[in-house]
């Protein structure tokens, strides 16, 4: 009789710790796929804003866009690589092997993700076109966060787009500013004389 009355025994979850990972690495890659199409969607609004600073003779600000968008691109291509790797390890191994593995590149993955999420975080990116105090301190928030990051060969991938703005720039013609010569008023009525005496040389050649 106690059994009847006895508690239900809890389900055995069939989820099993290997499961866990894998939906959290696959987590990673969503949130990952979102912060892609976000940048995509601000690099060419970030390399217009380099023209606009180019013309302007502010090179300096124009290339700590250019150097922002490409740290942006290097820590997205790294941090896919490396969650797709971490995926890949979830599938293919004994997951009891390499549980501490998977586990800390989660930790870091995570990180990799906070850092994409940090240079996506900086509002308003038009500040650098200001001449004002708060412009100036967003500029170096800007600098201060991909101090150090990129390579010198980044660097030289930079100062190469910077250059491609400046020859597009400059082989642009440029618009003429002469004014239109003005007609005079006896020009105008020579030329509806020819107007009206147009349809009577149509009708003789009849």
């Amino acid at each position: 009789m106690g059994s009847l009355f006895g508690k239900p025994k809890k389900p055995v979850s069939r989820v099993t710790e290997q499961d866990k990972a894998v939906l959290q690495l696959k987590q990673q890659r969503d949130k990952l796929k979102q912060y892609q199409k976000k940048i995509e969607l601000n690099l060419e609004k970030d390399r217009q804003l380099a023209k606009k600073l180019l013309t302007e003779g502010k090179r300096d600000r124009a290339k700590l866009l250019l150097k922002k968008k490409k740290y942006q691109e290097n820590l997205l291509q790294n941090t896919d690589n490396q969650l797709e790797q971490l995926e890949q390890l979830t599938h293919d191994l004994e997951f009891a092997q390499i549980e501490i593995q998977v586990l800390d590149g989660l930790k870091t993955g995570n990180v990799a993700l906070k850092k994409v999420h940090d240079v996506l975080n900086i509002d308003e990116i038009e500040k650098i076109l200001d001449e004002t105090k708060e412009g100036i301190d967003k500029q170096r928030e800007i600098d201060d966060l991909i101090s150090g990051q990129l390579t010198e060969e980044d660097e030289e991938a930079v100062e190469a787009e910077l250059e491609a703005i400046l020859d597009v720039k400059d082989q642009l013609p440029e618009v003429p500013n002469d004014n239109l010569p003005e007609t005079t008023d006896e020009e105008r009525v020579r030329e509806k004389k020819k107007v009206k005496q147009s349809p009577n040389k149509i009708a003789l050649q009849a």
